[in-house]
């Protein structure tokens, strides 16, 4: 349970809530009170693949026609009446999807397709230079922000004491077989009903995939009775290495939990509550204090028994309520009015409870100029105050999710990559941070892999590693994957591809999950030429299909048995892939890099180049900016526009010692725009600083690392004893593109007593590629840079 309902000391003695709300001076008063008006609510979390069972009790317990959903409306927003209006017009789909994306995406703060076209220039060239785009954001901006479609709301439940029907209108949605109320959220209370939300969180899930996988090592763990005192999490936190913790995983979190150094629960708590717009401000007022920088200011002595946790930041809305309860005599029902007359802002009743706080202040000994100036500064607080409630349940998660983390890595890891199966961004970054901590992270495999991550070898000396998922290779299906795990344990390991085929059928694998496997790698344990495995796709599920159907009619073979199968035809006799393509397909079937990094190829390049890797950014940065060169490969790019109207971008970068992001203007962004591709290898001169013990980069110029490496290539000497090999070298080298790089052939001739020097004329481009391609052919001796 979290929010305001934790405060019930009931709710938490039938455990509808964890937190102890005594130990932790949580208020009942803040969840339900005599003066209270409206009904309170209680918001449930549950881990998210048990939620269902959760409404289906709730049916059960208290009738299917006493308990609904709640109606919510889906609005047109901007780039949904763009579409919508686009279909309509039989526009192309293309040139309807390339406007859409020159509407700016902020989902905390949608933008309106009026303020998209007045901030973005391109939508405006191409609505003065296409009739068809014109009417198609006019007639946009009239449908704008009306009703699309009825749905229901994702967590809202509502439970009566008699039929629904009685009470509210209903609506039966199509996808459902649960009953909707008509009102939404907003009026159903208002109608008298006691809503409940029951909302599936995904951390509660993979705290519970977490202890199962320890248990598979045969340690239980109950997760609700972990000390809350474990030094190796709070060092942890206090060294910002929370990827994967509850609450505390952005990269502002982080660099906040540096600074607190959090030391127990209630630091949690107060991060928790201050990482929002407002309370930001006094994050580094509540890190000065709590570091004996600055003295906390109690306001009144009365007062530091309430503010002494927090280090005299008021930041709670109990605080606020205690703070009038102590002060003014007030009962904690009529402070709870107290806090939502300041949130509201009304001056007709801030000026009532002004006179009340100021005058019960006075009677209990308060010069009155004094409390006139507490109450003031309790209405600032009081605006943006939190729940400490809510953030007490959140941080107990957080701590939760930290002790794992600290204490069980291989578990917590996998756990948290089985629960982003299909978001290849956060497996990316779950993936640096498996490196990071030296645990080693195996490519999947048809033979050992799961449909899940799974944990291998682990030992107590922090041994073991980590199996990468086959659901999480795209475009395969996780049922799909669950029917080969399936077949593999019922009939033991497969030992060639076709055999796997076979043995699958067509009707559980198809050619692009076939290509996708062995683009990836799994059936290298198979077969290492991952080239022949794709090529050969179509000619595997030929084989499942012809092997399912002559199971299905049962033949026997000539001798009485049944058929042991079909004779396996050869696969393609074809070489496998450089390494830059091996990895390229790789990271198609991924979703990123796993085996190896693309600029590994380019080492040599780099270090002529003199590019630092970001990992060592660091050691040599200090708060004066420098000029630095970088190299990495463009993972994601992030276009804004400022608030002066100029375009500017976060883009993402890996290179072979981590992921970084730089911002770039528009000046630089306008130039290097078209080598800002996902997957392009780049390097980049940036301003580079640190700010609050956090490196930022700025972006001044990109180059093709291709071109670079091209450009700076003296050439290569060629060492030949075959004269076979000069066909496929003619055929290579007639594709090189024109550089700066010499050719020089050696040939060994005259049965060996000779060798012969021969500088092809012209100059070519030398890249990685090329040369690996050179390596490639029969007869090269050996490659020398020269």
């Amino acid at each position: 349970g979290r929010g305001s309902g934790a405060g019930s000391v009931v709710a938490w003695v039938l455990s509808i809530t964890d937190l102890d709300p005594l130990r932790f001076g949580l208020l009942f008063e803040r969840f339900l009170n005599p003066e209270r008006v409206s009904m309170p609510d209680f918001d449930i979390d549950f881990c998210q693949e048990r939620r269902g069972e959760v409404i289906r009790y709730v049916q059960d317990k208290y009738g299917h026609d006493m308990v609904a959903q709640i109606i919510t409306f889906g609005k047109l927003q901007a780039r949904a009446v763009l579409r919508d209006v686009g279909r309509v017009l039989e526009m192309p789909y293309g040139q309807v999807d390339r406007i859409c994306k020159m509407v700016p995406n902020n989902p905390a703060s949608p933008m309106t397709l009026s303020q998209a076209i007045a901030s973005e220039d391109r939508l405006q060239e191409e609505r003065d230079s296409d009739p068809a785009v014109a009417r198609l954001l006019k007639m946009a901006l009239k449908l704008e922000g009306l009703n699309r479609n009825a749905s229901t709301h994702a967590a809202g439940v509502v439970i009566g004491d008699r039929p629904l029907d009685q009470l509210v209108p209903l609506y039966r949605d199509p996808r459902s077989d649960m009953p909707v109320t008509q009102f939404s959220m907003k009026y159903v209370e208002s109608a008298g009903l006691v809503k409940f939300d029951f909302l599936g969180l995904k951390t509660l899930t993979v705290i519970d995939r977490a202890v199962k996988l320890i248990a598979q090592r045969g340690i239980d763990i109950d997760i609700g009775k972990l000390p809350l005192d474990d030094a190796k999490s709070y060092q942890m936190m206090a060294r910002s290495e929370t990827v994967g913790v509850f609450q505390l995983e952005s990269s502002g979190m982080r660099d906040v939990l540096r600074g607190v150094q959090p030391d127990c629960l209630e630091d949690i708590i107060a991060l928790v509550a201050l990482y929002r717009p407002g309370p930001m401000d006094n994050i580094p007022k509540f890190i000065a204090c709590k570091k004996g920088d600055e003295e906390p200011d109690y306001l009144h002595p009365t007062l530091q028994p309430i503010l002494e946790e927090t280090y005299g930041v008021i930041i709670y809305q109990e605080q606020v309520m205690q703070i009038a309860q102590v002060l003014a005599g007030y009962s904690l029902g009529q402070a709870d009015l107290l806090r939502r007359a300041m949130g509201k802002k009304i001056k007709a009743e801030m000026d009532a409870q002004r006179a009340i706080f100021v005058k019960g202040a006075v009677e209990r000994g308060v010069e009155q100029n004094r409390a006139s100036f507490i109450f003031d500064l309790v209405d600032k607080f009081a605006g943006y105050g939190f729940n400490k409630s809510h953030a007490a349940c959140y941080a107990l998660v957080a701590y939760q999710t930290a002790w794992l983390k600290a204490n069980y890595p291989h578990e917590f890891l996998a756990a948290s990559m089985t629960l982003d199966l299909t978001n290849t961004d956060k497996l990316s970054v779950f993936k640096e941070e498996i490196e990071r901590q030296k645990i080693e992270l195996r490519h999947p495999d048809i033979n050992q892999s799961h449909a899940e991550f799974t944990v291998e070898d682990v030992d107590g000396e922090g041994g073991g590693a980590v199996r990468y998922a086959l659901a999480a290779l795209k475009n395969v299906g996780r049922a799909a994957m669950e029917s080969v795990v399936a077949e593999r344990e019922a009939n033991g390991p497969f030992t060639s591809v076709f055999e796997c085929a076979g043995r699958l059928g067509a009707k559980a694998i198809n050619k692009r999950q076939m290509e996708n496997l062995g683009r990836a790698g799994a059936f290298d344990s198979l077969d290492t030429n991952r080239r022949r495995i794709f090529e050969a796709a179509e000619m595997l599920v030929r084989h499942a299909s012809a092997s399912a159907h002559e199971r299905e009619s049962g033949q026997e073979s000539l001798f009485g048995e049944a058929s042991g199968g079909m004779e396996e035809p050869a696969l393609p006799a074809v070489s496998d892939w450089l390494s830059m393509e091996r990895l390229r397909n790789e990271s198609e079937a991924i979703g990123f890099y796993l085996s190896a990094h693309p600029l590994n190829a380019y080492e040599k390049v780099l270090r002529r180049l003199s590019v630092v890797p970001f990992s060592q950014l660091a050691s040599i940065l200090t708060s004066e900016p420098k000029t630095i060169r970088l190299g990495g490969t463009v993972m994601a790019k992030q276009e804004r526009t400022s608030q002066r109207g100029n375009r500017f971008a976060f883009v993402q970068f890996t290179d072979s010692s981590g992921s970084f992001e730089a911002v770039m203007f528009a000046e630089t962004l306008s130039a290097a725009r078209e080598l800002l591709e996902s997957g392009t290898n780049v390097v980049l001169d940036v301003e580079a600083k640190i700010e609050d013990e956090v490196v930022r980069l700025t972006i001044l110029k990109v180059y093709s690392l291709k071109v670079m490496a091209a450009d700076t290539a003296d050439g290569l000497a060629l060492h030949i004893n075959d004269e076979k090999a000069l066909p496929n070298l003619s055929e290579i080298i007639r594709q090189t593109e024109r550089g700066k790089g010499k050719i020089s052939l050696h040939l060994v001739v005259a049965g060996g007593l000779r060798d012969v020097e021969i500088d092809l004329p012209g100059g070519y481009a030398i890249t990685p590629d090329i040369r690996e391609a050179i390596g490639a052919a029969p007869g090269i001796v050996n490659i020398v840079e020269i």
